[in-house]
């Protein structure tokens, strides 16, 4: 017999779901077989699977220690993640901090989430920095685990925000989802922009490539995208723009601009290749020149949430300072930009 007691990390969730991360190896069907037998119960009682969990429930497992460990699976230890966190070449600035939140501003070349078995990626550095400052320990990590809210494609470097706890982590995701923060991006592209535009149009993923496809115009299966962007500085190749991204689909800002005619340096994908060879034998820039480099958050709590995790975020704004790469290629090709970083 196993007993657990729910905390505020695991409240607020469905039973089924908080089962799911208990015993990861197991199909639900098990879990409702077992509810239904009463082999787990919940504050003594029967369950159907679909309760709300809150700080103090009782859930009791009426499992033998084998069938218990077969089904709970062998989780990465805090050891574990410990030792690939040694082995990272990347270090990730805390742009920051509360007792929910976190962000942090990605390198370019990190994960944002693994792709394979042995990645260590941004999720797994917000774990081992957790555990590493004993914000979270490892019997915590096997019902929650602390989880980035926001993704940014490997080569794409910039804030990007993790819940710490699970209400931190639910609210801002749903902000995430329903767009209520302002997302803003900095990047250099060919030619000369002078004006603030906004841009309409409609994408489409190819999964087989990774590659999109834009067009103005509807067209089977693809996305509305909505992108605006003002130049802050320009010489007469190159624009430096920020770029209010509105929807967030993939790849959205990159071949959006390219489609306007005004592709991202760097860019393998959708760019100027005669332009990208040129700027990766003066700069070795080897992939698109994109940070997501602020974010402001509404002034209003209705807009935020009508608790209080969120509080702290009310009319805030989170910069990341840009990378030093991006400041060379900046100054190199004589873009005068007076605020840098520090504008706003």
């Amino acid at each position: 017999m196993k007993e657990f007691i729910i905390n505020e990390n695991e409240a607020g969730q469905r039973f089924d779901k908080y089962l799911g991360k208990l015993l990861r190896e197991a199909p639900k069907s098990f879990f409702y077989k077992m509810l239904r037998k009463k082999n787990i119960t919940l504050n003594g009682k029967k369950a159907q699977g679909n309760e709300k969990l809150e700080t103090g429930d009782e859930i009791v497992f009426f499992l033998s220690d084998e069938t218990y460990q077969k089904f709970a699976g062998k989780p990465d230890s805090s050891m574990q993640l410990l030792k690939q966190a040694a082995h990272s070449p990347k270090s990730v600035p805390v742009l920051y901090e509360d007792e929910h939140l976190l962000f942090l501003n990605k390198p370019v070349g990190m994960l944002s989430q693994k792709s394979k078995p042995d990645d260590f990626s941004l999720n797994e550095y917000v774990i081992t920095y957790l555990l590493q400052n004993g914000t979270l320990t490892e019997e915590e990590l096997t019902s929650f685990r602390p989880s980035i809210c926001n993704r940014l494609d490997r080569n794409t470097s910039g804030i990007v925000a993790a819940g710490k706890t699970l209400k931190g982590l639910q609210q801002l995701s749903e902000m995430f989802r329903s767009r209520t923060m302002e997302k803003y991006y900095l990047t250099i592209v060919s030619g000369q922009i002078t004006e603030q535009t906004y841009i309409h149009g409609y994408l489409k993923k190819n999964e087989k490539n990774n590659k999109v496809t834009v067009k103005k115009t509807p067209f089977e299966d693809a996305m509305e995208i909505e992108t605006a962007y003002r130049p802050l500085a320009h010489t007469a190749n190159y624009t430096l723009l920020e770029v209010h991204l509105i929807t967030g689909r993939t790849h959205q800002i990159r071949a959006h601009l390219a489609s306007a005619g005004y592709p991202v340096i760097g860019d393998t994908k959708y760019g100027n290749q005669e332009i990208n060879i040129q700027l990766k034998k003066k700069y070795h820039l080897t992939a698109q020149l994109l940070h997501a480099w602020r974010m402001h958050f509404p002034d209003t709590k209705e807009a935020l949430c009508t608790e209080d995790v969120l509080s702290s975020l009310k009319g805030k704004t989170i910069y990341a300072p840009i990378p030093e790469k991006f400041n060379r290629i900046i100054k190199g090709e004589g873009i005068r930009w007076e605020h840098g970083t520090q504008e706003g």
